[in-house]
């Protein structure tokens, strides 16, 4: 269906910025990550997220360090680089720019 389409094509797009807006807050575990999307109504599974993640770091936007588990192996907690700040703050502008722009095109539809 049409919509279904455009609604998961906008959701695609907004997806990497939330992920480097919540890394952006500390150093974060996956999972939480995850919940975090969750909690915004943004529900990613982590077939989507990890694939994500790799593309971030591979482009110098994360790193991540290992740390111990008390409850299994250790985990991968992610931070952003110096190169990831600077590409979160260009997108914050954007989607300043984007936020207004759709607010301005439909702000009088219903009147």
């Amino acid at each position: 269906m049409i919509v279904e389409n455009t609604q998961t094509q906008m959701r695609k797009g907004i997806l990497e910025y939330c992920i480097l807006s919540i890394i952006a807050k500390g150093e974060i575990y996956a999972s939480d990550i995850i919940a975090e999307l969750k909690k915004a109504r943004l529900l990613v599974v982590e077939g989507t997220l990890y694939p994500l993640l790799t593309r971030l770091k591979n482009n110098g936007l994360l790193s991540y360090n290992w740390v111990e588990s008390t409850s299994g192996p250790p985990r991968k907690y992610y931070v952003l680089s110096d190169d990831g700040r600077k590409v979160l703050e260009q997108l914050d502008g954007t989607w300043q720019e984007l936020a207004f722009a759709v607010q301005t095109a439909i702000g009088d539809r219903n009147n």
